[in-house]
């Protein structure tokens, strides 16, 4: 999850999608130029060990577009693949 979220804030689009899982990755584009990150703050993870193959991160993320700030709160499911872990999907809560 912090990879990623790295990723978001350096503006890597291919590392985000290398680290997503192929059955649910989006075509569009996955970055806005116009949002700066500024923080992340991890509130839960539910598995994600050595052993699972499944696990869950719930985050929120601070960020201002045009000079407004704001928060994104999301609980992110992630799959191993081939050894690796790539974001599935998430829920995007208040």
């Amino acid at each position: 999850m912090r990879s990623r979220y790295s990723a978001f804030v350096l503006g890597d689009e291919g590392y985000l999608r290398q680290s997503w899982a192929a059955e649910s990755l989006p075509d569009e584009p996955l970055l806005d130029a116009a949002v700066k990150w500024l923080g992340l703050t991890i509130l839960s993870t539910e598995a994600g060990g050595e052993q699972d193959q499944t696990g869950v991160v719930t985050f929120v993320a601070r960020y201002k577009v045009n000079g407004r700030a704001g928060r994104m709160q999301e609980r992110s499911r992630f799959v191993r693949q081939q050894g690796l872990w790539r974001y599935l999907d998430g829920d995007v809560g208040d």
